[in-house]
């Protein structure tokens, strides 16, 4: 069942000046700051649900348009979007709140950013929620075998120059239409005025070659990536949904070699898009791993 929430009215919109980019971010409440990174290809609104249950829990939620997406900047070139200036930003915003370390929270692009961070600069997270992201390494040994491999198709298609926009934009955005509406584990996950939103913010100039540039420099900038790769030593949630087209399960096998403090929290009910099928659930695991009572199931 998908909760309910009131939107748009779920935050303060503001904008940041980090790493040289001007970041848009929706926030809301007071606390420690709890860091909400999306994916592909979303924007801050992703996070509609858990927002409003972070705040009245006691934190202060920041939900970020990552670089590229919907109200931030969008510099031109996959360079661009290399690995450490995606870090950077996640970086500069930590240490604008300026309160200590952070909660990261983050789902597919967003989780492999948190994955970075964490590892690249492990003072500045308390702790780390990854919805539906692989560690990176991992995710490196899993794309060797065909099971992951032929998932990750897309991956490859977007290396193309200009044909993957052109793709993505036929029929006003309709494969980006099918997969929020009939890729779900539940019917109504995205609504249409979602869905609406949702084309809005890719339409915005030069916000959709910007998210495919995300995937262009992950190629051209995978031994960038990897010198990032050590243990983390804190600790880690994994939340999956099991019904998840482009993941296979697998990609989670040796995460315990990188994150020896993780524990995985596995939905069967819940897509690739979790925090949408299963809004409620997620909240939950959320709030009771950052308040402690978290049971490892």
């Amino acid at each position: 069942m998908v909760a309910a929430v009131t939107v748009p009215e779920v935050g303060t919109h503001r904008f940041a000046h980090v790493n040289a980019v001007r970041l848009h971010y929706v926030e809301a409440g007071d606390g420690p700051p709890v860091l909400l990174l999306h994916g592909f290809p979303e924007f801050w609104y992703s996070w509609r649900h858990q927002i409003p249950a972070l705040a009245a829990a006691g934190f202060r939620a920041v939900a970020p348009d990552l670089r590229g997406y919907n109200q931030s900047d969008k510099p031109p070139g996959v360079e661009s979007y290399r690995p450490e200036l995606l870090v950077g930003d996640v970086v500069g915003l930590v240490e604008k709140f300026g309160s200590g370390p952070a909660v990261l929270v983050g789902h597919d692009w967003g989780g492999i950013i948190a994955w970075l961070v964490t590892m690249r600069r492990p003072d500045l997270v308390q702790k780390l929620v990854v919805l539906n992201a692989p560690h990176p390494a991992t995710f490196a040994t899993e794309l060797r075998h065909a099971r992951q491999f032929l998932r990750s198709w897309y991956t490859f298609f977007f290396q193309l120059p200009w044909f993957p926009e052109a793709a993505l934009r036929f029929q006003n955005f309709g494969l980006v239409r099918h997969s929020l509406r009939r890729r779900t584990a539940h019917p109504g996950a995205f609504s249409p005025d979602d869905v609406r939103r949702y084309r809005e913010a890719l339409s915005r100039p030069g916000a959709l070659s910007a998210a495919i540039n995300y995937y262009r420099a992950a190629l051209r900038y995978r031994r960038e990536t990897a010198r990032m790769y050590r243990p983390v030593r804190g600790p880690v949630l994994v939340i999956w949904g099991d019904r998840d087209p482009h993941l296979n399960p697998h990609v989670l096998d040796g995460l315990a070699a990188w994150a020896p403090e993780s524990q995985v929290l596995r939905i069967p009910d819940a897509s690739h898009w979790v925090q949408n099928d299963t809004p409620d659930a997620v909240n939950q695991a959320i709030l009771s791993f950052l308040s402690g009572t978290w049971v490892a199931r």
